[in-house]
């Protein structure tokens, strides 16, 4: 049910509220997908180099096996004024799995993939890049 006043979607002056990019890379370097160390110092540098903002880590925590797919590695994950960067390794896998999520207008994709590709030497990556939010009000909905 639409509250009172306020317009349906289609009625509504809206903006993109995000970029998303996903990458998966795979035949990695199992030493450097196993280095916690290099994970953190992936996540603590590449926010400035990319414009973003750290308000909170990077925290990187090793990950023990899990299930079938999971035989352990790294996860780290740090909080940026705009959202955040995720990185899971699988070093067993050689391979894996990257999120970097801003509210920006804009992302250097190419950078963000040849920073990770070289960290971590990876043989080859695969990746998604999804604009989140599509329909976000331009404006408050709500006042106080």
């Amino acid at each position: 049910m639409r509250e009172k006043g306020v317009p349906l979607a289609e009625e509504m002056n809206t903006i993109n509220f995000g970029l998303h990019l996903t990458l998966d890379g795979y035949g990695g370097n199992p030493e450097k997908l196993n280095d916690g160390e290099l994970v953190r110092k992936c996540l603590f540098e590449l926010p400035d180099q990319i414009g973003m903002h750290k308000i909170f880590g990077p925290e990187v925590l090793k990950a023990e096996a899990a299930n079938p797919k999971d035989s352990g590695g790294y996860s780290g994950f740090v909080m940026i004024a705009e959202s955040h960067i995720s990185c899971h390794t699988f070093p067993y896998r050689k391979f894996v799995s990257i999120d970097v999520y801003t509210c920006g207008d804009e992302m250097n994709k190419d950078y963000i993939i040849k920073y990770f590709t070289e960290a971590f030497e990876l043989s080859d990556v695969e990746t998604n890049f999804i604009q989140r939010g599509t329909r976000f009000p331009a404006e408050d909905l709500v006042e106080d």
